[in-house]
């Protein structure tokens, strides 16, 4: 089902409370108007919190894995240098399809 909007209905702007307390704030059009203190707040879960406490040890601990040999692999792939050995990756696929037991 398709409906037409042909504009028939004037538009107006809706008014909210803001909108309003904005309207008759100032007496005129070019006169300053004061900020409405925002109400707004957060209040975290218990899941939250935790989630925050495991982010911070996270980012304090070092990291698991040698970051040299990371970068050496890296720098070799950018520059063209590294080889894929086809039988050591085909005897790795072996070993864990066994060891998955498939």
């Amino acid at each position: 089902m398709s409906h037409k909007i042909d504009g028939g209905v004037p538009a107006r702007p809706v008014e909210t409370p803001r909108t309003v307390a904005l309207a008759h704030a100032g007496s005129s059009r070019g006169a300053p108007v004061a900020a409405v203190p925002g109400t707004d707040s957060m209040r975290l879960t218990g899941e939250a919190e935790g989630l925050q406490q495991l982010q911070r040890g996270l980012a304090a601990t070092p990291p698991g894995f040698d970051v040299a040999k990371v970068d050496a692999l890296r720098a070799a792939v950018a520059d063209g240098s590294y080889r894929v050995d086809a039988d050591a990756v085909a005897a790795r696929m072996i070993e864990l399809d066994r060891a998955l037991g498939a």
